[in-house]
């Protein structure tokens, strides 16, 4: 026990894995017709839980594929949705169930929305979901295209008359589908008979009542055009009164091959009334020949003419020289008397009916006594209510007498041939006549011999036995399977013929006949026999017409193209010839061709020592043409190494008798001069010279245009290079490889160029360098260079060209420098102890990133000469830098402590003084140095300018009206100096402007042809007491 628990759960096991449910339905997509009557099945498997599941039935519709439409279910009547609610709850749409795991889906009439996805769906039952509970199918709904249609007519008609009846079947289906049509018989309210139908497979069945007419010919169905068929009945009887109407079904093979009948429509119906004739009768008798031979065959026919045979009764009597030998009663048994009834018991006599209307007498082998007069007699006999018949009227044709001849055993043979030469492989025929041309029921056997040539010994070759068998010698079996024997039918002639003669078949043959009678026994008896002439076959081998075109042609092709070689056989010896091609190739430098590929008479390949040594074998491809005649030989890949010349040696092979292939003829085509070539550069680049200026810090697109190349498939590199100011050699900047990746040159190696450098290629042909960031280090002269790589037939790469492009100039400048500073002087005056302000004003920069360095000055005055004269300078002291970087300077002596700075805006610095002392009079300016980064983050100066003068007076605390004018020699001399010479040189301009115009004008720039707007003020010296009138000294420069 404890060992089989373990087995017990392990089955246990297995049992519930193999329980796992499955749900399938009808394979789709289905299509079917609207309105036509439509079922899909569904069933579940390994399910666990009652027999009879439930199942329902849901679609989703074409618009809305995610969304499911519930249709019917076995368990919920409120299961499906409103747009199905009416037609389920009149049986429209309604679930059969086949069994309790199986139901059938029933939607009586099809409409165009039921076309969808269907989903049968099992609520689960298991102690688990494991499985599957619902499966999907496709059912297309297409349009009802089939058209049924026949003239309704009403058609009265006679027995044995002939009826047609026309049917016209149309449809209009997409999809590939099959039309069956049948033909059907109705009376009143009961079963239709089927006459005759065309199933769709094209097969033609006659209903049962209709099979016997229909194999007679009397019922037909045939198609007259595209659409239309045909019902004929010929011999119409009173039965075929009836409603005749075609019916079609258009039928559609579904996914799992098997047809369905979509829809089937019957037309109107054609009336058709068969009036019955009268009940008299005719009897006539008829026989081939009135004179015959001992052992010939002879048949009496006995046909009744009458209406409506199949439904009367008749007897039939056999009568030879008004003696009775036979009769035929109703039941059509036959009942012999005498000698013929013993005749008919060895099979040499047959009495049978053959149709309704027709009765046979016939004997096989006539005998002398059976000359005489022959007769049949018919009754017609009426059936009683009791079964028995009566008989009533009886009618018989004319006698027919017939005359027996014997045999006549005189005869002669003699053997003929047409051919006594032949051609090796040829056929010839032999002919063995029998003088006089015995009927061929005559029993004469007849024997060919053979003597082979150089023997002196015949021997049986094969016999046409008196039953008409073919017995054959054992001697030359080899004959059998090459030879056929024939005898005609009008005579005993017998005819030898013997294909494909060889060496084994020349000699001499000789027929022999013999005349054989058949006793009463079936005993033979030979009557007399005859032996042919001899007559002598010689056989001759064939003479070749092997032709081989000697045309000579020339061929110059690219490299990797193929190298088309044809070997043409213009005429053949037999149309049965195979041939043996040898291909060769001589080089100049090889005294004898190479065998490049052979291919023998039976198409067996073997590759030359040439194709070995070359690598050819993957390059070769051999074909034949379908009439035989011309072989191709065609080089793939042509390589500059198989320039040559080509040529074709063809042996011409036959198949003899015995089934041996043997060479009959062989010859060389003319040669084919080939000249391999590598493909022509045409490889071009865009030679366009620019010029190209930009600034430090944009971007540089720099185009190379491949506007041409040798071949669509070729590699290309590309090359950039740059020709920079001082360098002698140019220097590659970046190459971009055949296998498209990027490599940097030496220049682009060290810096920061190899991450401001991109190399891409937009679209076919065009290379773009992109320099981003420009500096000026970048100016030069560019170029690309490209090279053309393509693949040679032995898959490697070779340069084939190259070509560069025209000259781009680069000039990479800095930014003008428009840097403007505040020219305009002031005059400031303060009270000693106070602050003063100096402003510094930017009025334009060249970027919005410049950086200012800013540094003010004071200029002093002081005195210095010697014995002979005195002038006055001014000393320039710094009073405080700035840096771009605002590192201020250190505050030199005086001005420690007392200095403030301010950037009032980017473009304004105010430097304010404090503490104001009379040291700090003098005049005072600003110098602004412009700086600017270069892509590299290293800054350079770009512009520097000075701002106009500020003159700054400094007042003692305690000064006057007088000691202030007499203190400041700009005021003193406004006072009491600048009218008159303002006024003197007012009227010298005017003078200078009216007489000397250019001169003046001239005269009147300032430096650097700006106009004189002011006049620095004079130096003076003066008296402290301000008592002396003062000195004026104006030094060289002082006015501008």
């Amino acid at each position: 026990m404890r060992t089989l628990r373990p087995q017990l759960a392990s089955l246990l096991l297995l049992g519930m894995a193999l329980a796992q449910r499955q749900v399938t339905v009808q394979q789709g997509p289905l299509y079917r017709t609207e309105g036509s009557h439509v079922t899909l099945w569904c069933k579940v498997s390994g399910y666990q839980g009652p027999a009879e599941q439930n199942f329902q039935w849901s679609i989703y519709l074409p618009s809305a594929p995610e969304r499911e439409v519930q249709i019917v279910s076995t368990i919920d009547p409120s299961f499906p949705y409103a747009i199905y609610t009416q037609r389920v709850r009149s049986r429209g749409i309604f679930v059969e169930r086949v069994q309790g795991d199986a139901v059938l889906l029933h939607i009586m009439e099809l409409q165009d929305r039921d076309a969808g996805e269907y989903e049968c769906h099992t609520p689960n039952t298991d102690e688990r979901y494991f499985g599957s509970y619902s499966a999907k199918m496709n059912l297309v709904v297409i349009p009802d295209s089939l058209r049924v249609t026949a003239v309704p007519q009403t058609l009265n008609k006679v027995e044995h008359d002939s009826l047609e009846l026309k049917c016209e079947v149309s449809k209009s289906t997409a999809q590939h589908s099959h039309v069956s049509i049948a033909w059907y018989r109705q009376r009143g309210s009961e079963v239709p008979v089927e006459v005759i139908s065309l199933s769709r497979d094209f097969v033609l069945r006659a209903g049962s009542a209709y099979a016997q007419r229909q194999a007679t010919g009397d019922v037909r169905l045939d198609k007259v055009g595209e659409t239309t068929s045909k019902l004929t009945i010929y011999n119409l009887h009173p039965s075929d009164q009836g409603e005749f109407y075609c019916e079609a079904a258009e039928w559609i093979q579904d996914p799992d091959d098997s047809w369905y009948a979509m829809t089937r429509k019957r037309s109107q119906g054609a009336i058709v009334n068969v009036q019955a004739t009268d009940k008299e009768f005719s009897v006539r008798l008829e026989t081939e020949k009135r004179t015959y031979i001992v052992g010939e065959p002879v048949e009496f026919r006995c046909i009744l003419e009458a209406q409506n045979i199949p439904d009367r009764y008749f007897s039939i009597s056999w009568a030879f020289n008004s003696s009775l030998i036979a009769s035929l009663g109703p039941n059509a048994v036959p009942v012999l008397n005498n000698d013929f009834a013993q005749r008919e018991a060895l099979g040499q006599l047959k009495v049978a009916k053959e149709s309704d209307n027709v009765f046979v007498l016939k004997i096989y082998r006539l005998r002398l006594e059976d000359s005489g007069k022959y007769n049949c007699r018919v009754t017609e006999r009426e059936k009683t209510v009791t079964g028995d018949f009566i008989d009533k009227e009886s009618k018989r044709p004319k006698n027919i007498p017939i005359t027996v001849m014997p045999l006549k055993a005189g005869f002669a043979v003699t053997a003929i041939s047409r051919t006594p030469g032949v051609t090796y492989n040829e056929s010839f025929d032999l002919q063995c006549i029998i003088k006089p041309h015995y009927p061929s029921w005559v029993p004469v056997s007849v024997t060919w011999r053979f003597q082979p040539a150089g023997s002196t010994e015949f021997h049986d070759l094969v016999t046409f036995t008196r039953d008409g068998g073919v017995q054959w010698g054992d001697r030359y079996t080899g004959f059998r399977t090459r030879t056929a024997i024939e005898k005609a039918e009008s005579s005993n002639n017998v005819r030898l013929s013997i294909s494909r003669a060889s060496d084994t078949e020349a000699g001499k043959y000789q027929c022999v006949a013999e005349l054989w009678r058949k006793n009463y026994n079936s005993s033979w008896t030979r009557l007399a026999d005859r032996t042919s002439n001899l007559l002598e076959i010689r056989v001759l081998r064939p003479v070749t017409k092997l032709q081989v075109s000697k045309s000579k042609r020339s061929i110059t092709l690219v490299e990797n193209r193929p190298i088309p070689l044809n070997c043409s056989v213009k005429s053949q010896t037999s149309p049965d010839s195979h041939f043996a091609v040898l291909w060769y190739v001589h080089k100049p430098s090889d005294a004898d061709g190479k065998l490049i590929l052979k291919t023998t008479h039976s198409s067996a390949f073997e590759y030359g020592t040439y194709a070995e040594e070359e690598g050819l074998r993957g390059r070769l491809q051999f074909e034949r043409s379908a009439s035989g005649g011309l072989f191709s030989l065609t080089v793939q890949r042509a390589e500059v190494r198989d320039s040559g010349s080509y040529y074709c040696h063809v042996e011409e092979w036959l198949l003899s008798p015995n089934h041996a292939w043997y060479k009959l003829a062989e010859e060389v085509s003319g040669r084919t001069e080939v000249t391999v070539k590598l493909p022509d550069n045409r490889l071009q680049v865009n030679q366009t010279h620019k010029n190209i200026t930009v600034l430090e810090n944009e971007w540089v697109t720099l185009e190379c245009l491949v506007s041409n190349r040798t071949s669509p498939s070729s590699q290309l590199l590309v090359e950039w290079y740059v020709w920079r100011p001082g360098y002698p050699e140019k220097e590659v900047v970046a190459w971009l490889s055949r296998q498209s990746t990027l490599h940097y040159g030496d220049l682009a190696v060290p810096g920061d160029l190899r991450s401001r450098l991109h190399l891409e290629s937009p679209s076919p042909g065009l290379f773009v360098l992109s320099i981003q960031n420009a500096t000026v280090r970048d100016s030069g002269a560019y170029n690309c260079h490209v090279e053309e790589w393509l693949l040679d037939p032995s898959d490697h790469w070779y340069k084939r060209a190259d070509d560069v492009s025209g000259l781009f100039i680069l000039t990479v400048k800095q930014p003008d420098p428009t840097l403007q500073v505040d020219t305009a002087t002031a005059n400031l005056t303060v009270q000693e102890k106070e602050s003063f302000p100096l402003d510094c004003s930017i009025l334009s920069r060249s970027s919005p990133e410049s950086h200012f360095a800013v540094t003010w000055y004071s200029l002093r005055a002081k005195e210095a000469g010697d014995h002979m004269k005195q002038e006055e300078e001014e000393e320039r002291e710094e009073v405080l830098s700035v840096g771009l970087d605002a590192v201020f300077s250190p505050e030199a002596g005086r001005w420690e402590g007392r200095l403030r700075f301010q950037r009032l805006s980017a473009v304004l610095f105010r430097l304010t003084v404090l503490q104001a002392g009379g040291a700090d009079t003098g005049n005072y300016s600003c110098r602004v140095e412009e700086w600017l980064a270069d892509p590299n983050g290293v800054w350079y100066r770009l512009a520097e300018e000075e701002s106009g003068m500020v003159a700054v007076h400094v007042q003692d605390a305690g000064s006057t009206l007088q000691s202030v004018i007499c203190s400041n020699d700009a005021l003193f001399y406004f006072v009491f100096f600048y009218p008159f010479p303002i006024f003197g040189i007012l009227i010298i301009t005017i003078l200078l402007v009216r007489f000397k115009s250019r001169n003046s004008s001239k005269n009147s720039e300032g430096k650097n042809g700006v106009p004189l707007l002011w006049i620095k003020e004079p130096h003076l010296n003066y008296s402290p007491t301000c008592l002396e009138p003062p000195v004026l000294s104006i030094h060289p420069g002082t006015m501008d």
